[in-house]
């Protein structure tokens, strides 16, 4: 997923920044993944920080002696790690000019800059309007547009966090409470065909490691669902989780069907190599 970023994004950004933590999101200790030496022809633009430490907010009990967090703290203390991971990618920006654009992504939230010009931008905030794409490049969810990847100028950058909140739409002048708010703003750019985000590209195990120790890894555990149900659903092109669930709902309760999509859907990157990532295309129409 990473070769395939730095390839499409390369020939737009200076520099790109890398921040990966020692702990999942669920607070297990992890093995650094990121090796550097395997993209040399990127070398001399990234920015790699490795973070050592858990936040230090992070809400435990005490007992029999060991701290330990309990059912209803463990949502909040994934969404802090999180937060800690994203914000201290400040850390490595010291060397960005102010009118420099800062575009935060998770790594497989992917924004298409062909045809955006940065120069021209007079908007504050940068929105990309992304298609959903589960398992395979070309499996696309067509039930919610995703709003993945966000930027502004770093003069204009309060934090990471600030950058990933703010709400994805444009707010009328008239609305008097975006002149207080941190999350809802008036001078907004969302770009259409904004994108693409390859979510869950991995082997069924490796899903299961992923939902076992994500953000929301207490309501998966809860759920009771296994190896064998996760490879159930790729190979039906099925997903089970609920993009529009309220937060305060159940989110696990019914499937959707994916749909195979074309490759004049896929980034130009994709479509030239399609071969080399053959295994990662869904071709059975």
């Amino acid at each position: 997923m990473l070769e395939v970023r730095f390839n499409i994004l390369n020939k737009h950004v200076d520099k790109f920044v890398i921040a990966e933590s020692k702990y999942s999101h669920s607070g297990e200790k992890k093995k650094l993944n990121f090796n550097i030496n395997k993209f040399s022809e990127f070398k001399k633009k990234i920015i790699y920080l490795a973070i050592d430490n858990e936040p230090k907010d992070i809400i435990y009990q005490t007992k029999n002696i060991a701290f330990v967090e309990n059912e209803v703290d463990k949502r909040t203390n994934s969404v802090k790690r999180i937060t800690y991971q994203r914000n201290r990618l400040m850390d490595c920006l010291t060397d960005a000019k102010g009118d420099d654009y800062i575009l935060y992504s998770d790594n497989d939230e992917i924004p298409d800059l062909e045809n955006f010009n940065f120069e021209t931008n007079q908007s504050k905030i940068l929105i990309f309007k992304q298609k959903l794409f589960y398992y395979k490049f070309n499996l696309f969810c067509d039930r919610i547009n995703w709003y993945g990847t966000k930027g502004c100028k770093k003069k204009n950058l309060l934090s990471i966090t600030w950058l990933r909140n703010i709400k994805t739409k444009k707010y009328p002048i008239y609305r008097l409470d975006t002149i207080f708010s941190k999350n809802k703003y008036k001078n907004v750019k969302i770009i259409e065909n904004g994108g693409w985000h390859f979510t869950q590209l991995k082997t069924p195990k490796d899903i299961e490691i992923k939902l076992l120790n994500g953000e929301q890894h207490a309501e998966f555990k809860q759920t009771g669902k296994n190896l064998d149900y996760i490879s159930d659903l790729v190979k039906r092109k099925k997903i089970d989780y609920d993009h529009k669930a309220k937060t305060e709902d159940y989110k696990y309760s019914k499937e959707f069907s994916l749909k195979t999509v074309s490759m004049s859907d896929m980034p130009a990157f994709l479509q030239e190599n399609s071969n080399k990532y053959s295994e990662w295309f869904d071709f059975d129409k």
